[in-house]
């Protein structure tokens, strides 16, 4: 019994530091960020940051307006997941209620290969093969846009929706199916009027997993998306994403200290607390849809 306590213990302490460590982590970041953004807000205003529509601070006449840089986030990331959503959520309600046991558990390892690509192989992808077939079909697309990368993610996170959707479907007592069937329902209203609300809070977790992915994806937007901040939502023109941003003047020759180098951490502060907002709305969507059902 002494031994049991003793392992019983060493478990508890050893899960309890680890949760302590990643609040740590958190906690760290979000210091770090914050110290450094205060010395870039005390020179620049954070009404002109927060408004501006012209993003050059490493022009002779530099501007913080920090618009261009979110409108590509938010433009790649629209694009990404009107590709991954749909595409996603429909590959796990067929894994989960329509195929057969030998497939499903064929296609699914496969299907999550696809995160095992490295993401500057889909970035070469998007800007050598995505690209010239869409000018095909679109001739005004510029050679570096939004709408290449953004499809390119799209089809990055797709495996992230649908294998985290996929699992909570699969998690749905059997019994509610069975009642389903009872009350006369098809496989299809049963699936996506009774599995996918009563899966929604997993579906939900797949869906927020996806944004964050997308709104964090560098190398692909750096290399197909032009790396110009216009302040533009036509998917054709090139654009630039907070992400891509921060991995220019990392990789520059910017001293450290200066304000050029505070925009990085000005810029990513922004994209803290974006995906914090999109986390927020995803969880009251999630209470929201468990009151409704």
């Amino acid at each position: 019994m002494l031994k049991k306590k003793i392992k019983e213990n060493i478990i508890e302490t050893s899960l309890f530091l680890c949760a302590i460590f990643s609040i740590f982590i958190t906690v760290s970041i979000v210091i770090v960020l914050s110290y450094e953004s205060f010395g870039f807000f005390k020179k620049i205003p954070i009404i002109e940051f927060l408004t501006g529509t012209e993003w050059t601070p490493l022009f002779a006449e530099p501007k913080f307006g920090i618009l261009p840089l979110v409108t590509g986030t938010l433009l790649i990331t629209f694009i990404a997941l009107l590709v991954a959503l749909p595409v996603g959520l429909i590959t796990a309600v067929y894994l989960s209620e329509y195929a057969p046991h030998k497939f499903r558990e064929t296609v699914k390892p496969m299907l999550e290969l696809l995160e095992a690509v490295p993401t500057v192989v889909y970035g070469y992808f998007a800007l050598l093969f995505l690209t010239p077939i869409l000018q095909k079909i679109i001739p005004d697309l510029a050679g570096f846009n939004a709408l290449s990368p953004g499809i390119i993610i799209g089809i990055m996170i797709i495996p992230y929706v649908s294998s985290v959707s996929e699992d909570a479907m699969r998690a749905v007592p059997m019994h509610i199916r069975e009642g389903s069937y009872a009350m006369g329902a098809t496989k299809f209203q049963t699936a996506f009027k009774v599995i996918i609300p009563a899966a929604f809070s997993g579906i939900a977790a797949a869906f927020i997993m996806g944004i964050s992915r997308a709104i964090g994806e560098t190398m692909v937007v750096a290399i197909a998306a032009g790396m110009m901040p216009n302040f533009t939502a036509n998917p054709f023109e090139p654009i630039q994403t907070l992400t891509a941003y921060i991995v220019q003047v990392s990789l520059g020759d910017v001293p450290h200290g200066t304000i050029e180098y505070q925009t990085i951490f000005a810029a990513g502060i922004t994209l803290f607390f974006m995906t914090l907002i999109l986390n927020i709305i995803g969880y009251w969507l999630k209470k929201r849809i468990r009151e409704l059902y």
